[in-house]
C-alpha cells in the first residue's frame, strides 16, 4: 500500500489509478460494458434506496459521520481519500454494535433483518457514492485503483448494487482471479482475495448480515454458467475458507 502522506490534500488521484486492469486469462482488460457504451451508468431497482436493506439506509441517513463528515466531502476524489483513510473492512455494521438476541415477532425471523446498530464506515462511504451519482470511468477507477484494496472492495459493491444483473458478468468477469487481498470481516479475520470476493457476489445472495438485490434465475443460470467456464484458481490459501465464514457468520447471527 502507498504512503498514505501521499494523497495530500485531496488533490488529484494517484496517475496509477487511471491505468486500466492488466490482461488476464480468460478475460480482457476491461469490462465489455465500459467499451460498448457510454460514461453514463445504468441504475438498476430503486434509484434512491440503491437497494440496501431499509434498516441499513435508516442508519445510514442518520448517522453523525453520515450527515456531518461526509457532508462535507463534495466531489468524487475528496471520497476516495476518506475511503483510503477510513475503512477496514465491508461488512455493514461495526463489530459488537449490532445486537439480535431475543428478536420476537417481524424481525425475529427474516434475514437482513434487525435492530440495528453502528452502521459501518464502509456503508455509509458506499451510499456517499451512490450519491454523486458515478459515472462508467469513475467506478472503473475505484475497481483499478492501486493504493487500497477497500476502494476496489466498495467499487465492486457498488456495482452489485446498482448495476443490471445481465451486466454484472462484464464488469466482473476480468477480475475473477485477482488475487489481492482484504480482510472483509469487521473487527478482522476473514482474510480473501477480491476475485474471490466478486465470486461471492456472483454466487451468494447474503454479505454478512444483509442482502444484495436478486439477480433473476434466467440471468443466476447464465451467470452460473459462465463460472464453469472460470474454476477458481486457489493459489496459496484456499478462499473457499474465507466465503464458508461469510455464511457461517450469517447463520450465527440470524440464528440468535
Amino acid at each position: 500500500m502507498a504512503n498514505k502522506t501521499a494523497i495530500g490534500n485531496h488533490q488529484q488521484p494517484p496517475q496509477q489509478q487511471q491505468q486500466p486492469p492488466p490482461q488476464q486469462a480468460g478475460g480482457s482488460a476491461k469490462p465489455a460494458s465500459s467499451i460498448k457504451q457510454g460514461n453514463v451508468l445504468p441504475l438498476w431497482g430503486n434509484e434512491k434506496t440503491m437497494n440496501l436493506n431499509p434498516l441499513i439506509l435508516t442508519n445510514i441517513l442518520s448517522s453523525p459521520y453520515f450527515k456531518v463528515q461526509l457532508y462535507e466531502l463534495k466531489t468524487y476524489h475528496e471520497v476516495v481519500d476518506e475511503i483510503y483513510f477510513k475503512v477496514t473492512h465491508i461488512e455493514p455494521w461495526e463489530k459488537g454494535s449490532r445486537k439480535t438476541a431475543g428478536q420476537t415477532g417481524m424481525c425475529g425471523g427474516v434475514r437482513g433483518v434487525g435492530t440495528g446498530g453502528i452502521v459501518s464506515t464502509a456503508f455509509c462511504l458506499l451510499y456517499k457514492l451512490f450519491t454523486l451519482k458515478l459515472t462508467r470511468k469513475q467506478v472503473m477507477g475505484l475497481i483499478t485503483h492501486t493504493d487500497s484494496p477497500y476502494i476496489r472492495g466498495l467499487g465492486f459493491m457498488y456495482i452489485r448494487y446498482t448495476q443490471p444483473p445481465a451486466d454484472l458478468w462484464d464488469w466482473y468477469e476480468p477480475f475473477l482471479d485477482d488475487e489481492e487481498e482484504l480482510d472483509v470481516k469487521a473487527g478482522g479475520g476473514c482474510v480473501m482475495t477480491i476475485g474471490e470476493m466478486i465470486r461471492s457476489f456472483l454466487t451468494k445472495l447474503e454479505w454478512f448480515s444483509t442482502l444484495f438485490p436478486r439477480i433473476p434465475v434466467p440471468v443466476q443460470k447464465n451467470l452460473d454458467q459462465y463460472l464453469k467456464t472460470r474454476p477458481r484458481k486457489i493459489g496459496k490459501k484456499d478462499g473457499k475458507d474465507a466465503v464458508e465464514d461469510i455464511e457461517r457468520l450469517s447463520e450465527r447471527r440470524h440464528s440468535r
